[in-house]
């Protein structure tokens, strides 16, 4: 049976399978012939067209199976996480999106009643359920007569619902008793047309700032379109031209943050990942002096972390991962150069907004800029090619592939590294390369993404760089 849920639920172009009608709505069914009856649901999405439809069925799926829904409407997914572990009534909270993905994909995410993804038993036994549901002629039927209408779901206690997810953001973040402690500081905020494209001026706009604000006007398609977090410099141009004192950029969903600072540098997790951890030593609360990474963390911070006497440990790219050594470890900082950063004594999923007002937050206790806090860290020079691929079969089954990686590290040797994986949530094989010399690891990377491409690239397979 093949697997449904990736590194981030389930995930796919809407419309097709596995977010097809039939699917989406034995879906809802399996949530709750696996996770217990009566469950009793909390559920949000994004700002995607396909968003409301994927919902409406979903819906039905849960209550055919003798479920309940709440719907917040539209919301984030550390928000709807933080919900479900905040109300005992709630025994799983669902989240409708594709993160930081283009409008046509969609995506599943299902968390327990502790505000945290499933685990693998639970996904798979999910999957079982959906493939013996998916071919019953009678669901086939009744999702075809779903009559729930998508402006009947909202929840009236969505209002209080947002407003008691920003007090707690708050509170956890800025550990203040001023009603107002941004006042006088002007914010560039980018809410890439998704998620948080009303709560998060919202919440910055309680604390006292003045609110810049792009990527804040969600037409069902513009969701991540050249704004957000994967494209910084859109929030970088309103600080420069505005005469912001720092900005933020957040994805369509709400769970990874970068920032720009006054000087219109881009920071992304690995530097907010060096800021937090000396800020949370020198206050001797860096538990172990560990802080948790992946395979992507750049090679810098490394370097940077230890030389403060604080390990950093790597693990599989994906957030599951990095929070299964968090509390292995008993750690207190984690992430990923994406900017999603964990710090599971506060909450066990990436929230770009509870990141963000910590940061501001540092900044305000020190009185000290971005540039200012990110001093020590170097950044090695690191490129990355994505190659769209047709399928994904084991790297080492690519003709010459192996070869090509031998090369690459013994050019590389011990002044830099290498990494070529496959996207957990789309059809790419991502090439990764760090050295000191610029023009060397492009000049690895793409020798390397070319072997791949040349042999799986999809039909209309390009790379990009980042």
């Amino acid at each position: 049976m093949a697997r449904l849920f990736g590194t981030d639920g389930i995930r796919g172009i809407a419309g097709e399978y596995p977010l097809d009608e039939q699917t989406i709505f034995a879906c809802g069914m399996a949530l709750v012939r696996v996770l217990g009856r009566p469950l009793r649901v909390l559920l949000g999405r994004d700002t995607r067209e396909s968003g409301p439809w994927i919902e409406r069925l979903l819906v039905a799926g849960v209550r055919a199976a003798g479920g309940d829904v709440v719907s917040a409407g539209i919301f984030t997914t550390p928000g709807i996480a933080y919900l479900v572990l905040a109300h005992a009534e709630l025994d799983a909270g669902v989240v409708i999106s594709a993160s930081h993905n283009p409008y046509p994909d969609n995506g599943i995410k299902v968390f327990s009643a502790r505000g945290m993804k499933l685990d693998d038993e639970q996904e798979v036994a999910i999957e079982r359920e959906i493939a013996a549901l998916a071919h019953d002629p009678d669901v086939e039927a009744r999702c075809r007569e779903v009559p729930v209408a998508p402006e009947e779901l909202l929840s009236p206690e969505s209002e209080r619902f947002a407003a008691e997810y920003l007090h707690f953001v708050r509170e956890r973040a800025m550990g203040t008793s001023e009603s107002r402690p941004l006042a006088g500081w002007r914010v560039g905020f980018d809410g890439a047309h998704g998620a948080a494209y009303r709560l998060g001026p919202r919440l910055l706009e309680e604390l006292g700032a003045q609110v810049e604000a792009v990527g804040v006007a969600p037409d069902g398609r513009n969701i991540n379109h050249h704004c957000g977090s994967l494209y910084p410099e859109t929030v970088r141009r309103v600080v420069q031209e505005r005469g912001c004192d720092v900005g933020l950029a957040v994805d369509g969903d709400a769970d990874r943050v970068v920032f720009v600072s006054r000087e219109g540098e881009i920071l992304d997790g690995d530097d907010l990942l060096y800021i937090l951890a000396t800020h949370l030593q020198e206050r001797g609360r860096l538990r172990g002096n560990v802080v948790v990474g992946t395979e992507m963390t750049n090679f810098g911070l490394e370097q940077a972390l230890a030389r403060r006497g604080i390990a950093l440990v790597r693990t599989k790219v994906g957030d599951r991962y990095v929070l299964e050594q968090l509390l292995e470890r008993g750690a207190s900082l984690g992430g990923e150069p994406s900017g999603h950063l964990i710090l599971p004594e506060i909450s066990p999923i990436g929230d770009a907004l509870l990141t963000a007002l910590i940061v501001l937050n540092v900044m305000r206790e020190t009185g000290r800029d971005l540039a200012e806090l990110r001093r020590g860290f170097t950044r090695y020079p690191q490129h990355l090619v994505n190659v769209r691929v047709r399928e994904k079969p084991p790297l080492e089954t690519i003709p010459g592939f192996l070869h090509a990686l031998a090369e690459a590290r013994a050019q590389l040797g011990e002044r830099g590294r290498v990494l070529v994986r496959y996207s957990g949530t789309e059809p790419v094989a991502r090439v990764m390369v760090e050295a000191e010399s610029e023009h060397l690891v492009r000049e690895v990377a793409v020798t390397l993404a070319e072997v791949i491409r040349r042999h799986l690239g999809a039909p209309d397979a390009g790379s990009s760089g980042q």
